[in-house]
């Protein structure tokens, strides 16, 4: 079955194509969407450009779409349908985990759409989650944390057994962040060719939340 696989640039997206392709799926295509500027990718507050160059060393296709704040539901199902029409997909991998809003957009779009639902970690225990993405040669920094949970000094933290313990020692905050503790920035693993170059530069408080700049 061809499917497109939703892009953010972190772990649970990336994770879940890598699972989608393990289990048969055929991944035409990675789909990351920005700001009506084209300068930022929507979910993790990482340039445009930087989700390009990571995109690139992967083994799969890749497209960027500006996307309204207005009107997302239509201009989504409208990009799937051409999909359809162009690239025969059949189905949508989606990195989502527990919560159950996301899941209702989720079912109920892609009912209307007529295209199946890919979800490969969808209500996992998340602190197995990691410790696969861990051991399967993942390797990712954290680039985003909600201040009331996190702060500036876990920006830039390597995503890594010694990391998942401190959480765990902390409580209240999920091994993959699915509450919005955290995001992260994936640079190299099993779906990459070749490590992804960086550099990171200034943080920054923006509504909330402390954000790593990648470059």
């Amino acid at each position: 079955m061809k499917v497109i696989s939703m892009w953010s640039g972190g772990k649970d997206s990336c994770l879940a194509c890598h699972r989608a392709k393990n289990q048969g799926y055929d991944v035409v295509s990675l789909l990351n969407f920005t700001t009506s500027s084209e300068e930022n990718s929507l979910s993790h507050g990482l340039s445009a450009e930087v989700i390009g160059r990571q995109a690139t060393m992967t083994e799969i296709p890749s497209s960027q779409m500006a996307m309204p704040k207005e009107g997302y539901r239509d201009a989504f199902k409208s990009l799937i349908e051409k999909w359809k029409r162009t690239k025969d997909i059949e189905g949508i991998v989606f990195g989502d985990i527990y919560l159950e809003g996301h899941r209702e957009w989720i079912d109920s779009v892609c009912r209307e759409l007529q295209v199946k639902p890919v979800m490969p970690i969808w209500t996992k225990d998340t602190a197995s989650l990691m410790d696969e993405f861990i051991s399967l040669g993942f390797k990712a920094i954290i680039v985003a944390t909600r201040a009331d949970k996190l702060g500036k000094e876990w920006l830039g933290r390597e995503i890594d057994t010694t990391l998942m313990k401190e959480f765990e020692g902390m409580g209240g905050i999920d091994p993959c962040g699915e509450n919005g503790e955290f995001h992260t920035f994936v640079y190299d693993g099993p779906l990459f060719k070749e490590k992804v170059r960086f550099n990171t530069g200034n943080k920054t408080l923006r509504d909330g939340r402390w954000f790593l700049e990648i470059i």
